[in-house]
């Protein structure tokens, strides 16, 4: 059986309510999350480019590839609704162990390229609002893990509420850039016209259009759909798939205003001041300053922040839905996070530390290019899934959505070729590049593009043969077999209010008849250093305590109660006392470390599963 896509939350949100507002507003919320993705300094970075180069003339490409963004979205969030799994999980269920294997392998450079761009998005705003040095800046964004265990704490839709204060935060500030820039608002309009001034306008578009798809973003919304509770009609289905199709929309074009406000901002201010090379953030920063005040440079600075910070959130979510999904294996949440984002300061540090600040554009640029190329392994997918009738029921998507969705498919996918191709002819043309990196940039090159077609054309090979979504190729047996009766039963007891839970489901699995062993471990320090020979306070007190228990299971009418006291640790002397006694059930309450304990430690009743070879009824 497959696990829950982000079980912590899973269907933690009701949306049955007897107000038709409060089932619409609901569905509001995991589409903010997603809209953060299309806000990250990497998309600043074009947006810069395309204003201060070509004035407005490129708006249009921005509302083009907001269209396709919403369209790849909705078929994301229409995947998790109708199916129940997640991007992640339903390659798992297409695609052979191989394939999945380099599917997960991509997914993790993509989220680590993600959050290249946000560490260093945060530690430019830093830089820019404190002057603090960028290695520092580096350094501070791992804290946000901090932030991340924070808002854990308080459920799905108060970490929604965070991100849409943050990017109401990140609109709020270009919005008054806005009023301060003064854009001519006719020529904003003409910018809708679609138009390509010449080749590097172009060449502009494809990086607009290669960073508006984030793959990580298509893996997060299949699975934040699914924090909803809906019932599993017709009727209720189509209402969540349309609701959330209404939250895609509002989100992402937040996310669109976002995007053309820094173009516009680019276009009224460096593009009509005739600076036409401004593409890092630095400059644009420094250049704001010069021509709109000491206001502006600062809104510039809040909203990459809150840019860096809105997207740690998702990042580590994307994370935890692709690790679950491809692999079964489960991280804790506080060291997934801190893995993701060392991966990311590392490289930033080392880089910085070699080459200098003025190397941060770069590794944006880098870190934009490594998301291009990881785009198709998630859309090519994606519209498979929910193109199968068979899988997908009445709730398959329309032939003419189908084609569409193709079309957007190719068109990206085309594009982030020629971006990374035009990327790899000049390293090519680099005199300072050895042969040996060109060949093998070359061979990754072509074996990407060959994995891009087998898993283009493998689920249509595959379309006749049943597909088994199961980690076991075990067979279910013809007939079920007979296990006898529980001849003896141990009872684990900790003396705390967890016994009367343990003793209340005794009379489930034995009769009067059934032959009883009460443990107990004394865990004292004389326990743990003499063993056996202990003969403290507490070990004559436990002992006492056994004997009491005993005596009430005689009064409930069990015949056969004996008592066992083990000595020192109990998930390492529990096992040994289960198998001395011969026990075929063991019977205990979840008990174990705290906090700080139970994340480095793990819990008795963890360590007790791994080493008992015996059923255990934990209540």
């Amino acid at each position: 059986m497959s696990k829950k896509s982000l079980q912590e939350v899973h269907q933690s949100v009701d949306t049955d309510s007897s107000k038709k507002w409060r089932r619409i507003f609901a569905f509001f919320g995991p589409a903010y999350l997603v809209a953060v993705g299309y806000l990250d300094p990497g998309n600043w970075a074009t947006d810069i480019a395309g204003g201060s180069k070509f004035g407005y003339a490129l708006i249009w490409v921005l509302l083009m590839s907001n269209i396709m963004a919403l369209l790849l979205q909705s078929l994301s969030a229409r995947l998790g609704i109708v199916r129940g799994l997640d991007l992640a999980q339903t390659n798992r269920e297409y695609y052979p162990k191989w394939m999945n294997y380099i599917l997960y392998g991509f997914a993790e450079i993509a989220i680590a390229a993600t959050d290249l761009a946000e560490v260093l998005g945060m530690a430019i705003g830093l830089q820019l609002l404190f002057g603090l040095d960028l290695i520092w800046g580096v350094w501070i964004a791992a804290l946000d893990t901090l932030l991340l265990l924070v808002l854990q704490r308080f459920g799905i839709r108060k970490m929604e509420a965070f991100i849409i204060a943050l990017v109401s935060i990140i609109g709020g500030c270009f919005l008054m850039e806005m009023f301060l820039a003064k854009p001519d608002l006719g020529e904003v309009v003409k910018g809708f016209k679609p138009t390509l001034p010449n080749n590097e306008a172009l060449y502009i578009a494809i990086g607009i259009i290669g960073a508006t798809v984030m793959p990580h973003n298509l893996y997060l919304h299949s699975a934040l759909v699914q924090t909803r509770k809906i019932k599993r009609d017709y009727k209720s289905i189509k209402n969540a798939i349309k609701y959330n199709f209404y939250d895609s929309l509002i989100a992402l074009n937040m996310a669109f205003f976002v995007n053309a406000a820094i173009l516009i901002l680019a276009a009224a201010t460096f593009y009509k001041a005739g600076l036409h090379d401004v593409a890092g953030l630095h400059d644009a920063h420094k250049m704001l300053s010069n021509l709109l005040g000491p206001l502006a440079p600062f809104l510039f600075a809040i909203a990459l922040i809150a840019a860096g910070q809105s997207s740690t959130v998702t990042g580590t979510l994307a994370g935890q839905i692709v690790m679950e999904g491809y692999l079964h294996f489960r991280m804790n949440p506080a060291l997934r996070r801190l893995l993701t984002r060392m991966l990311a300061i590392i490289p930033a540090v080392i880089v910085i530390s070699i080459l200098g600040e003025n190397s941060v554009d770069e590794m944006l640029i880098f870190s934009q290019v490594l998301l291009s190329m990881q785009l198709g392994f998630a859309v090519i997918p994606l519209i498979h899934f929910v193109s199968d009738k068979q899988k997908m029921g009445k709730f398959v998507i329309k032939l003419p959505v189908k084609i569409l969705s193709w079309i957007v498919c190719t068109v990206i996918v085309l594009l982030n070729i020629k971006l990374i191709y035009d990327e790899e002819i000049n390293l090519y043309n680099s005199p300072d590049v050895s042969i040996f990196i060109k060949i093998l940039l070359g061979g990754v090159s072509l074996g990407m593009l060959l994995f891009l077609v087998s898993i283009l054309v493998y689920p249509w090979i595959k379309k006749t043969q049943k597909l088994n979504y199961s980690v076991h190729k075990t067979r279910i047996q013809k007939k079920i077999g007979k296990i006898p009766p529980f001849e003896t039963i141990g009872l684990a007891l900790d003396f705390s209010e967890n016994d009367n839970r343990v003793l209340n489901y005794l009379p489930l699995i034995a009769d009067l008849n059934t032959s009883i062993i009460l443990f107990h471990v004394t865990e004292s320090a004389s326990a743990n250093y003499y063993g056996k020979m202990a003969d403290d306070y507490e070990v004559k007190f436990d002992q006492n305590k056994l004997e009491d228990y005993k005596k009430l299971l005689h009064q409930e009418g069990y015949t056969t109660v004996e008592t066992c006291l083990g000595f020192g640790t109990p998930a390492v002397n529990l096992p040994k006392l289960i198998k001395e006694n011969n026990i075929d059930l063991l019977l205990m309450a979840k008990h174990g470390h705290k906090g700080l304990g139970d994340f480095i430690f793990g819990t008795t009743t963890k360590q007790l599963k791994n080493k008992a070879d015996i059923p255990i009824l934990i209540v």
